[in-house]
């Protein structure tokens, strides 16, 4: 019976252990490299929060410019949101065709156009 609290020999290119044993199965163990650092904007900018408003309840999420890779038209504005440039992508989360057709009709909006908005009908 194997005994799970004795610790562990740490994995070394020189095969010690009973016909090298360990060098084969730990070689592709998770936590052997380097450890990233962590990017807080990258894991905020995937997040969508939802926002209401007199026009109803919309998802928001935002893009970073280091995520922003394509051009899109701002609905606010009617110009480009060009790759490199910080935005919004927003969908409706009250859809009328629920929340499947809400997120096929998302917009990406420039951040200072989606809060200057007016919430007349559109």
């Amino acid at each position: 019976m194997p005994r799970s609290n004795r610790p562990r020999r740490p994995v070394s290119g020189k095969g010690g252990g009973a016909a090298g044993r360990g060098t084969a199965k730990g070689a592709g163990r998770k936590g052997g490299g380097e450890v990233p650092e962590l990017d807080l904007e990258r894991s905020r900018a995937g997040i969508a929060r939802r926002e209401t408003a007199p026009d109803g309840d919309w998802m928001v999420r935002s893009i970073t410019a280091k995520n922003a890779e394509k051009t899109y038209i701002c609905p606010g504005c009617s110009t480009a949101v060009p790759p490199g440039i910080a935005h919004l992508v927003v969908w409706k989360d009250d859809h009328l065709f629920g929340a499947a057709a809400g997120l096929a009709e998302r917009r990406h909006w420039h951040s200072n156009c989606w809060v200057s908005r007016s919430y007349r009908y559109r």
